[in-house]
């Protein structure tokens, strides 16, 4: 694995000529997503600035231009008027200021009448390399950029670690104010939300306090990409904690979870109904992001990270890596979260095929599972050994997947082995595959599991229990891979 500097990692963009062939020659990876959005070049991570405006959705995602590794930050800008076709935009954010000289780090946006306004980190670092995090806005333009304000919104509190960054920022009808949830981290290294409020959405912020959860004032040592929405009159927060280990995730310490619950303005407190669940269980989901202004009070729409803080990929060999997931609805049904795939995706399907030997590298495949134990095993070699092995136990109803058997493996020091448990019978499987991805979604959204995933030439084989039924499309391409910057 490659050796980065510290100058090679924050270097400068000067030109898009610096980085085309690099494009180039990650552009034929046999591993590019097809209908996922994913990095021209170099890294993506958080998604970024996800909203609604004017009817076009407008995303970002954290983006290092040089290669696979987590260095000077751009959020790369990209758009879609139904959620499943993707534009190339180029960059949205560059890091080119006092206040994000180090990096335009993770945020979230929100449309007010003719205006799409971004919030962002500004990483910056003096000489010394100490970080001040400053939280800055930008205002999309007519040129479809967004423009920055000349100064930042506000900067970091000395009562707090350095760690304060990825700002999302909610409207509260019954308080006529706006409110700035911010990921935070204390000095005695507990992970925490800090909490801005205003009447106006670009002046005005003042420190509201930090956010209390009752049961959770010792949950992690940061709580990275805070959201909370409102579903069916239920607030729902979500957040990723790093730093700890959570039962059933490995030796990993970062992860995506969420709480359902009643958000209390006047305190600052979020009252959870139980404790917290995983908002996935695969091996490759973090930093999840819901979108703004999507106007519909009985659902949300979120995407997510396809990878982890720390971990390693094999595309890291080609100078690229990682994807955003698809984005998914979200409902509430008896007291957790429903996640399905957006409406539409079936719009990418080709004509069905009737029978298969061999999977398509990018496919749709409807499971109907028989009662009892389960085995599916996909992307194995032609005598059915290996693949990414899902097992089902009916007594204990829980999916097992395992990713040993792969001819590509890495992170194994993390897992390789993640349960999936379910509440409901293990009745239904709808299963997304996109060349370097994988995402399963059981019983029409009650559990998910996303999971990087690199299929040599013979992997491409699968074998399942006697009496399942299966139905299998491959999924046309939907995201340009054009080299705007």
């Amino acid at each position: 694995m490659r050796e980065w500097t510290r100058d090679e990692r924050y270097r400068v963009l000067q030109s898009p000529d610096e980085i085309r062939d690099l494009y180039d020659r990650i552009r034929t990876s046999r591993y590019r997503q097809t209908y996922h959005v994913q990095p021209v070049t170099g890294l993506s991570s958080d998604p970024n600035g996800f909203a609604l405006h004017k009817g076009v959705w407008h995303l970002c995602y954290q983006w290092c231009p040089w290669g696979a590794v987590h260095g000077l930050k751009y959020w790369y800008h990209v758009t879609t008027t139904d959620l499943i076709h993707w534009k190339n935009e180029g960059i949205g954010l560059a890091p080119d200021c006092f206040w994000d000289n180090r990096g335009t780090h993770s945020g979230s946006a929100i449309s007010e009448g003719d205006d799409l306004v971004f919030f962002y980190t500004g990483n910056h670092r003096d000489d010394d390399w100490v970080r001040t995090p400053y939280t800055c806005a930008a205002v999309l333009g007519d040129d479809n950029r967004p423009h920055k304000l000349p100064e930042p919104l506000f900067g970091p509190r000395d009562d707090h670690s350095e760690h304060q960054r990825d700002p999302k920022v909610v409207w509260n009808e019954e308080k006529q104010r706006y409110y700035i949830f911010i990921g935070a981290q204390t000095l005695d290294l507990r992970g925490c939300v800090l909490i801005y409020e205003s009447e106006k959405l670009l002046e005005g912020w003042k420190f509201a306090g930090e956010l209390k959860v009752p049961g959770f004032e010792k949950f992690g040592g940061m709580w990275e990409c805070p959201y909370i929405v409102n579903i069916s009159g239920k607030d729902v927060l979500i957040f990723s904690p790093q730093y700890t280990k959570l039962p059933g995730r490995g030796n990993s310490t970062n992860h995506n979870v969420y709480m359902i619950g009643k958000m209390d303005y006047d305190t600052l407190t979020f009252y959870p109904e139980g404790g917290y669940h995983y908002l996935d269980f695969g091996f490759d989901f973090y930093a999840a992001q819901g979108a703004a202004n999507v106007g519909d009070p009985d659902k949300a729409i979120l995407i997510g990270w396809i990878g982890l803080p720390d971990n390693h990929y094999p595309t890291e060999e080609e100078d690229w890596e990682g994807s955003m997931s698809l984005p998914r609805e979200l409902r509430i049904k008896d007291g957790k979260l429903i996640q399905t795939p957006v409406t539409g995706i079936e719009t990418l399907r080709g004509e069905e095929l009737p029978s298969f030997d061999r999977l398509p590298a990018a496919f749709e495949l409807e499971v109907t599972v028989p009662e009892g134990d389960f085995d599916l095993n996909l992307f194995t070699r032609e005598d059915g050994e290996g693949g990414l092995r899902l097992h089902y136990d009916a007594s204990s109803k829980v999916c097992t997947l395992d990713r040993t058997g792969m001819d590509l493996r890495f992170n194994t020091q993390v897992f390789e082995v993640l349960d999936m448990p379910l509440e409901q019978d293990l009745r239904k499987l709808r299963i997304f595959a996109d060349h370097s991805s994988v995402e399963i979604f059981a019983n029409d959204g009650e559990a998910t599991f996303t999971t990087h995933l690199y299929p040599t030439e013979r992997e491409f084989s699968y074998t399942v229990s006697e009496g399942a039924h299966l139905r299998l499309w491959p999924l046309n391409a939907s995201v340009t891979d054009e080299f705007v910057v």
